[in-house]
């Protein structure tokens, strides 16, 4: 490393997760807690437990995941419809309100994953072992069903409690490729009777999901976000991980099974947890940057004529696009999750094309998830509803914080992994992309790897779109910098 001191990559991970507020390690009571459960555990308790095992259940996710949340299952119905099931890991059957697991859950609020170190809101021995929905044996879930119709329009149905089994844990990129003709047919798909023509018709209906949500104004956004390449402690690559049809089919069944959960919980009069992007409160802005590609928006928000302007500039300018996105995210407003009253109206999620949306399909990484289970689990009990609209509020107000912070400590910690990765090349020349001008200072994303860092010499007259050819001065780990020097223009985008 060219004399260089190593630079301990997990020890920077921890100190982001300290700064931030985190607690990186589960305190001695929530291992006592957790230790007691044995890790193939399948509880009793519930009422009206359905047998589901039998079905031909399967999941899609990571390669190294093994905290899975949920697996789908598909069948055909009357006049053309397809009938969806989606299984949800029931934690709430382990983690007890008011928990020493449970005060840590909330605090943290979210698994965190930031390619050097994982930090899961729950511990190992619940989220990949008895709450994970792993092949190998039974487990108990929350079953969320509805019917897609052809046009793609979702018929919310029921919820109930369910004994479940993995038949097949498949990855995102093998069934990507082989769904895009790209890949052979997946060993596990092919070796596993009946599990090709499920997956085709789970297909089918990811395929009617998103031409109605498209339909819709549904936004169709794409970022260069790098993740760090690890290997026995070093920093390999950076990698991006690319949208597929295998992702898409998760995103548009979890979609659907979060519409359809807010639905029960409506019916049955409850409050809950909504997840909301608000209508754009810089819509004048978005109009602005549109202008600038001599493209014409509405004046008041239209997700229809956005997403109608993603599409084109797309398609005319791929490279771009991704700084284009990035730019309409900031603009558009983070998620953020609120408490919803019984009857109260909706704010919607703009960027979805959805009006009512939550998040309840990963309650192993996602504290929200997890209110409410708690929350369809009384109504399936005929329990009182262990969570008022004033606790709700609170907890709405302190994840969407805690959500913040995980993007914050995931953004620094792939900075730093990024800059270990480029420390050895001090001096290289590399083509990249201005992505960022004002007085706060001027950025540059490099093509390859993808790396973003700040432009500080010959910085002067340069905008956004511009290609350059730049020299990297130094880089710094323990602060996340990245420093270039200008080298001069090679074009415009």
């Amino acid at each position: 490393m060219n004399g260089q001191r190593p630079v301990d990559l997990p020890a920077i991970a921890n100190h982001a997760m300290q700064q931030y507020g985190f607690e990186p390690r589960f305190p001695p009571p929530v291992l006592a807690e957790t230790a007691a459960v044995p890790p193939d555990a399948l509880p009793t308790g519930r009422r009206g437990v359905r047998d589901c095992t039998k079905l031909l259940w399967s999941s899609i996710d990571n390669w190294d995941s093994k905290d899975l949340d949920q697996i789908e299952y598909c069948e055909q119905g009357p006049g053309g419809e397809i009938r969806c099931r989606v299984a949800i890991a029931d934690v709430d059957l382990f983690v007890e309100k008011g928990s020493a697991t449970d005060r840590y859950a909330v605090h943290n609020g979210f698994s965190v994953y930031t390619g050097v170190v994982t930090y899961p809101m729950l511990p190992d021995r619940l989220s990949k072992g008895a709450s994970s929905l792993l092949p190998g044996g039974d487990r108990m879930a929350v079953v969320i069903e509805y019917a897609v119709l052809p046009d793609g329009s979702v018929q919310p149905g029921e919820l109930y409690s369910a004994r479940v089994r993995n038949h097949a844990k498949l990855v995102y990129e093998q069934v990507g490729d082989w769904f895009e003709g790209t890949g052979e047919i997946p060993p596990t798909v092919r070796e596993t009777p009946g599990l090709e023509a499920q997956l085709r018709l789970q297909l089918e209906a990811m395929k009617r999901l998103r031409k109605r949500r498209h339909e819709q104004g549904a936004l169709e956004l794409d970022t260069v976000e790098a993740e760090p390449l690890i290997e026995n402690g070093v920093v390999r690559d950076l990698v991006v991980q690319r949208q597929n049809l295998a992702r898409c089919l998760i995103e548009e069944f979890m979609v659907a099974a979060n519409g359809t959960m807010v639905a029960y919980l409506e019916r049955a009069g409850l409050p809950m947890l909504q997840r909301v992007v608000r209508v754009p409160k810089y819509w004048d802005r978005i109009v602005e940057t549109a202008a600038q590609y001599g493209e014409k928006l509405p004046e008041d928000p239209d997700a229809k004529a956005l997403a109608a302007f993603l599409l084109r500039r797309r398609a005319a300018d791929p490279d771009r696009f991704p700084d284009l996105s990035l730019t309409v995210i900031k603009l558009l407003g983070p998620g953020e999750y609120m408490a919803l009253a019984p009857g109260a109206e909706s704010e919607g999620h703009f960027s979805l094309a959805v009006t009512d949306y939550t998040h309840a399909t990963a309650p192993n990484r996602r504290y929200p998830d997890l209110v409410n289970q708690r929350l369809v689990a009384s109504v399936l009990e005929g329990k009182p509803t262990p969570y008022d609209l004033d606790e709700l509020v609170a907890l709405a107000a302190w994840l969407s914080d805690r959500e913040k912070g995980t993007k914050k400590v995931e953004r620094f910690v792939h900075k730093a992994a990024a800059a270990v990765l480029l420390q050895d090349r001090i001096g290289q020349t590399f083509e990249g992309l201005v992505t960022g001008a004002s007085e706060k200072g001027t950025w540059v994303r490099i093509i390859a790897p993808p790396v973003e860092g700040r432009v500080m010499r010959g910085e002067e007259g340069l905008a956004v779109g511009d290609r350059i050819r730049v020299r990297l001065l130094g880089t710094d780990a323990y602060r996340g910098f990245i420093d270039f020097e200008n080298l001069g223009r090679t074009g415009r985008v």
